[in-house]
């Protein structure tokens, strides 16, 4: 059989895989800065490492400001539950329907949000005889600032483009220098081209025309 003829219906098979398998979780760190006035979303992931195996989820958010102790500030247990704290009406759940994602959401922060903020995951697994609990921990250490700090890539890119900008115009520059100098060069020699003629004698003009041949 055709090596080729096999090759559509495995790529076909192979979507079809991607296409009805289960989403793929990937856990990847929070963003720990922000602006004092604007929102920001502490991301909080743990991938269900067997996703074979149903399992209770139970959430709780700590806060921690410099030199202080944890607050409970927000838990999940059957459904989002806020508690009373500093970040009392700003908190919003922002978690998935697996409950992979468990990340919130701050609104108007301000300075004195800065701080170490401790995501708790606690799985229970519902197994026929027994049911083992997996506990597993994201923190995030928060800064609050009160401008936003100039990219590092936004700032290259604009001395680039300053740079293209001043050698656009040097080059511009040339170029018409060239073009005025050339264009002078040719009026010079069509203005010298009758001059030399007039400045002939004229016993020698006759010999400047051009002859013409007999049929």
């Amino acid at each position: 059989m055709d090596p080729q003829g096999l090759l559509c219906p495995a790529a076909a098979l192979l979507l079809l895989m991607v296409h009805f398998g289960s989403p793929v979780c990937v856990e990847v760190p929070s963003d720990n800065q922000v602006v004092q006035g604007s929102s920001m979303k502490l991301l909080c992931i743990s991938c269900m490492k067997r996703e074979e195996v149903s399992a209770d989820t139970f959430v709780e958010w700590y806060y921690k400001p410099e030199g202080g102790d944890n607050i409970l500030i927000y838990e999940y247990s059957k459904g989002p539950l806020e508690r009373v704290s500093p970040f009392h009406g700003r908190l919003q759940w922002d978690g998935s329907k697996d409950m992979q994602d468990v990340s919130i959401t701050i609104h108007n922060v301000t300075l004195n949000d800065s701080g170490t903020f401790t995501c708790n995951i606690t799985r229970e697994l519902k197994f026929e005889i027994h049911r083992p609990s997996v506990r597993s921990s994201r923190v995030i250490h928060l800064v609050v600032t009160e401008e936003a700090g100039e990219d590092f890539t936004a700032v290259v890119s604009e001395i680039m483009m300053y740079i293209l900008l001043v050698f656009l115009t040097f080059w511009l520059l040339v170029e018409m220098v060239y073009c005025y100098r050339k264009v002078s060069k040719n009026e010079e020699v069509s203005q010298e081209s009758p001059t030399d003629y007039l400045a002939i004698p004229s016993e020698n003009k006759e010999n400047c025309s051009v002859p013409v041949e007999e049929q």
